[in-house]
């Protein structure tokens, strides 16, 4: 049994994101924010959907958590998200000074590693591979597919 406040417990309620991405034709991403070990905000990518290239899971969460705390700045919270984010995700994050962010699978491709964790803001804490393989499984099936 998961621990309600473990990483592994966040993690999988970013996949449940993950999956209403996927049930709605997005790339599968999905992330929740966790303040205080309480989940305050919820998303998925939504990019075809909004036709918006930003609706990136990251943006859309960091947008709602900006809006239940009343603060621009995220800097007591933990972002879980499915996929290792973009750049332009990377640097959202920076400047909402997030405390700590945790994804699963690693985007060789895209992703914001292959330039350095110095994308992040200095005090961010960075895990990765948290269920890896359940967060890679879902990209997988997703684009096996589509292909």
């Amino acid at each position: 049994m998961l621990s309600v406040f473990s990483d592994q417990y966040f993690m999988k309620q970013a996949l449940q994101e993950a999956q209403k991405a996927y049930d709605n034709g997005e790339v599968p991403v999905g992330a929740v924010i966790v303040s205080n070990n309480t989940i305050i905000a919820r998303a998925h990518n939504q990019t075809e959907g909004l036709k918006d290239i930003t609706a990136h899971a990251e943006i859309i969460v960091m947008t709602a958590a900006n809006d239940y705390l009343g603060s621009k700045y995220l800097d007591d919270c933990t972002l879980y998200i499915t996929l290792e984010p973009c750049v332009m995700c990377a640097g959202a994050i920076k400047w909402a000074q997030l405390s700590r962010v945790v994804y699963g699978a690693s985007d060789d491709k895209n992703g914001f590693m292959r330039y350095g964790k110095e994308l992040l803001h200095p005090q961010t804490k960075l895990e990765f591979g948290i269920l890896h393989d359940e967060c890679g499984a879902i990209m997988k099936n997703f684009f096996a597919v589509r292909r």
